[in-house]
């Protein structure tokens, strides 16, 4: 059983120092060899998700030059919407700690009551999120370079333990210095390789839905609510999820093609 399995299972525990040392030395020879900022940020969301025994949802913000915020990478949609909110109020964990001049960490162990942000924190508790704990990510960068969060969201209160917190510090020192020596860091630079990988992940959801149309005789809307309900459901992206059915269908017709051969 793996740790996302047990995490949906409710019996994850911490992991051991040694585990963590070499999740550690993996996520390093990862991050060297990513050859862009994509690549780091999604290695770093998921390397949190799977390591943080408290983390439900993972995302990363990124702040502009011109102070505009968005959300390149993330676990889970909900994640995205969640970014979008403090975005919107100008208030919460992550965009504080996105700021240049911003805390090293922003933490809150129960969003419903927190005072410091009025807004989002009843919005995320309405959402079914509790905690959220944001460390900075390049907080001294400089143009073209940009200042972030990394955000770890938990559906209960007190979710994310202080053991929680220090990796995630972890990680995002990792992060910042894979970051830091990326050739992709400008906002440009990213939304070009998020606009080509836009269009990859399109075409892979086309032609999933294109097999389940043809294989289980359904509408184009109710091929693509099943893809983003199994999506939630096994906590993977839609687009891998995509490439998945489509590769099968591909072995499937190879099958059939085979027993008619045989017949």
């Amino acid at each position: 059983m793996n740790r996302q399995q047990e995490k949906r299972a409710g019996v994850v525990t911490a992991p051991s120092a040694e585990s963590l040392a070499q999740e550690f030395v993996r996520l390093t020879r990862e991050l060297l060899d990513s050859g862009s900022v994509a690549a780091v940020l999604d290695r770093v969301v998921f390397a949190a998700r799977d390591i943080v025994p408290g983390a439900d949802l993972v995302s990363v913000t990124l702040r502009s030059p011109d102070g505009e915020f968005h959300t390149p990478v993330e676990t889970s949609q909900v994640a995205s919407d969640l970014d979008q909110l403090q975005y919107r109020f100008g208030e919460g964990a992550c965009v504080e700690a996105a700021r240049p001049s911003g805390p090293a960490i922003a933490i809150s162990d129960d969003l419903a009551t927190d005072p410091r942000w009025p807004r989002f924190g009843p919005a995320a508790a309405a959402f079914g999120f509790r905690s959220l704990v944001s460390t900075a990510l390049l907080p001294d960068a400089k143009s073209p370079q940009l200042s972030g969060a990394l955000n770890v969201y938990s559906r209960a209160p007190h979710g994310l333990a202080s053991a929680d917190r220090d990796i995630l510090l972890l990680l995002a020192t990792h992060a910042s210095l894979a970051l830091a020596t990326t050739s992709a860091v400008s906002r440009g630079d990213l939304k070009a390789e998020q606009l080509h990988q836009a269009l990859d992940s399109r075409d892979a959801i086309g032609q999933a839905k294109g097999v389940l149309m043809a294989r289980r005789g359904i509408t184009a809307e109710q091929a693509f609510a099943l893809l983003r309900r199994t999506s939630q459901e096994l906590n993977i992206k839609l687009r891998e999820l995509a490439r998945v059915v489509t590769e099968r269908n591909a072995e499937l017709d190879h099958a059939d093609q085979c027993e008619d051969v045989k017949k």
